[in-house]
């Protein structure tokens, strides 16, 4: 196999994404920590916003920056993983971590706050996050997508979006904001997950490979323009490499297979660990509220037997 080494650093660790995600790490610090006193009801940063946003972030560096990105293109499989990360993990990770005080700031501007209040409510935010990914796993799109670096950033990108509407009335904690309590987040993650078993079953049931740009030549070449200068796509083309199977052993329809199986599977893990902390959390909220109502039924009981 040839190493992933020969596309040059500038493909393996995207130098300009790393710089831009710093800048927001230091424009988030500049906003909630040194000039935090110039916005009305902003309050102090707590170790839980910094440790969710930092992890949010980083996370995002590995999955489309790093050598995972480049990787991604090469291996379906690992492009599923990258989806389920982005979409499943950093999106709510940096829902936490942004401070509430920030989010009111967001919600203060008419247009978003339009937008925001629609689109995440639990029916249409279900439904739009669904049909995006599934239309973003169809093979004529997905290949369509991947040959155009306009076409791919806005669809990530929205589809990025569609993720933070999916996870809002699970996560956020912001005053006035309608969000899901107890029981219902457990049926909006269960539904969650079945909406988008099709797409993941298709794609692991399917016995021929269905993406051009993972296993035609030429589409992958032009595919891989999205993470690889053009100087050096046009010197590797040079050298006679002109398709994924010289960088992996694994053949084209179990990667896509596997694809399917690891989507669906860290979806699976990732909800469960969700699932449970609800549970935990509804319990305990009912079992304060439950002591709450018992402390104030002894205080009248005391009281009727003070004035008896």
């Amino acid at each position: 196999m040839i190493p992933l080494s020969i596309f040059g650093f500038r493909a393996l660790w995207s130098p300009w994404f790393f710089l831009a995600l710093a800048a927001l790490v230091v424009v988030y610090f500049l906003l909630t920590v040194k000039w935090k006193n110039r916005f009305e009801g902003s309050a102090p940063l707590t170790r839980r916003h910094i440790n969710y946003f930092l992890s949010g972030m980083i996370l995002l560096y590995i999955i489309k920056g790093s050598p995972v990105d480049l990787l991604g293109h090469i291996l379906f499989s690992v492009h599923m993983v990258q989806m389920a990360l982005l979409l499943l993990v950093v999106a709510p990770f940096l829902i936490i971590g942004i401070p509430n005080w920030m989010w009111k700031k967001v919600f203060d501007i008419k247009l978003l706050n339009t937008i925001i209040s629609l689109f995440t409510k639990p029916v249409i935010s279900l439904l739009v996050f669904t049909i995006m990914f599934s239309l973003y796993h169809y093979p004529i799109i997905l290949d369509t997508v991947k040959l155009s670096v306009t076409l791919h950033s806005v669809f990530t990108i929205s589809l990025f979006i569609a993720a933070f509407f999916l996870w809002w009335p699970i996560v956020n904690t912001v005053e006035g904001q309608p969000r899901l309590h107890g029981l219902k987040k457990i049926g909006y993650v269960m539904l969650s997950a079945i909406l988008i078993t099709p797409a993941c079953t298709l794609i692991i049931f399917v016995d021929v490979p269905v993406y051009e740009t993972y296993t035609s030549g030429e589409a992958w070449l032009k595919a891989m323009a999205l993470c690889v200068p053009a100087s050096t796509l046009s010197g590797l083309s040079g050298l006679g490499i002109s398709g994924p199977e010289l960088f992996t052993n694994i053949p084209s329809l179990e990667d896509q297979q596997l694809g399917g199986i690891l989507m669906k599977v860290m979806q699976e893990l990732i909800y469960v660990v969700i699932i449970g902390k609800i549970f935990i959390n509804w319990y305990k909220d009912e079992q304060e509220n439950a002591d709450e109502i018992t402390k104030k039924e002894l205080l009248m009981r005391k009281n009727l037997t003070m004035h008896g």
